[in-house]
């Protein structure tokens, strides 16, 4: 078990951790117990009451949160003749084809935080699978960044689109922004997030669908949400 530091044991006792409150709530004390020196993320985990190992149970999507994230996103695209002047003039931070992931595959070349990708570059793309789908970057047709709209798609990932999926554990890890943006931009960002998590909600799934609801900031203990009282 790591050793917690003073400002972390500091912060539990400024709420009741075996309470769980409303997002509002639980946002509000998340933003004043972070105590480090940086602009913390306030990030948000979901745990589900589905079985991903199975197909119709997966839970996968993005969303552009209203307030976006406070992180300027680097993206690659994988585009030839038009498409790729296409991003270029979106805005596209690396624009190319086999280079780029010629690139990838030999100096392990990760300087992005998102890719692009139009259908007809998959086969290209498809063989960094290995290499993308470990750091959450492969390209998806469900969460729009596998697409011939690469200007839409470039302008939804700068303005704070964020990818959500099940981990092993069936849990959905995203963040939400910034500290610095308070409880109320925060709890939009979130609202907008489980909105999107609550419609994606399997046919198949059976029982309570969310099991539990955590916020906490990089350096600060989770407090958890009462998944009773989210209603959409």
């Amino acid at each position: 078990m790591p050793k917690r530091g003073k400002n972390y044991k500091a912060a539990l006792g400024k709420y009741d951790k075996t309470q769980t409150y409303e997002m509002a709530e639980a946002l509000k004390n998340v933003c004043e117990i972070a105590g480090a020196k940086f602009d913390e993320t306030v990030e948000v985990h979901i745990k589900l009451g589905v079985d991903g190992r199975h197909a119709d149970q997966q839970v996968r999507g993005a969303v552009v949160l209203p307030n976006g994230t406070g992180k300027t996103k680097r993206v690659l695209v994988f585009a030839k003749g038009p498409k790729a002047q296409e991003a270029e003039a979106a805005g596209a931070d690396y624009v190319g084809a086999e280079e780029m992931a010629q690139r990838i595959q030999s100096e392990g070349w990760f300087d992005f935080d998102a890719v692009v990708a139009t259908p007809d570059m998959m086969g290209v793309v498809g063989r960094l699978g290995k290499l993308l789908g470990p750091k959450g970057l492969m390209p998806n047709p469900k969460s729009g960044t596998v697409t011939m709209d690469v200007e839409k798609a470039l302008h939804e990932i700068k303005a704070g689109k964020v990818e959500y999926r099940l981990d092993k554990q069936n849990i959905i890890h995203t963040s939400i922004g910034k500290v610095s943006f308070g409880p109320e931009k925060l709890l939009e960002n979130m609202n907008t997030l489980m909105e999107a998590v609550v419609k994606a909600k399997p046919a198949a799934a059976k029982g309570q669908y969310l099991k539990s609801v955590t916020v906490a900031s990089t350096m600060g203990p989770g407090v958890k949400v009462n998944p009773a009282l989210i209603q959409f």
